[in-house]
């Protein structure tokens, strides 16, 4: 299973761990993932997505087809 936002396409980020000696070393910044069942009302179904939870903010604000839409996504 990949962590990977299936509407954003939001992924992990590489960045660079900080020793107390300010060393670096690199790590991985993981998108926050989140499995998730949304109502789509037009197609009367529920559909299961993977949705970093930035898109689920956004969701909750624009409605789920605005979303999916002004995103560029058909289910």
């Amino acid at each position: 299973m990949s962590r990977r936002c299936q509407i954003t396409g939001k992924t992990s980020n590489t960045a660079n761990k900080v020793s107390h000696s300010h060393r670096r070393t690199k790590r991985a910044q993981k998108a926050n993932i989140v499995r998730k069942r949304l109502f789509i009302p037009s197609q009367n179904r529920w559909v299961a997505l993977k949705l970093s939870t930035a898109a689920m903010r956004s969701i909750a604000k624009m409605g789920v087809e605005e979303f999916l839409k002004k995103s560029g996504v058909t289910l």
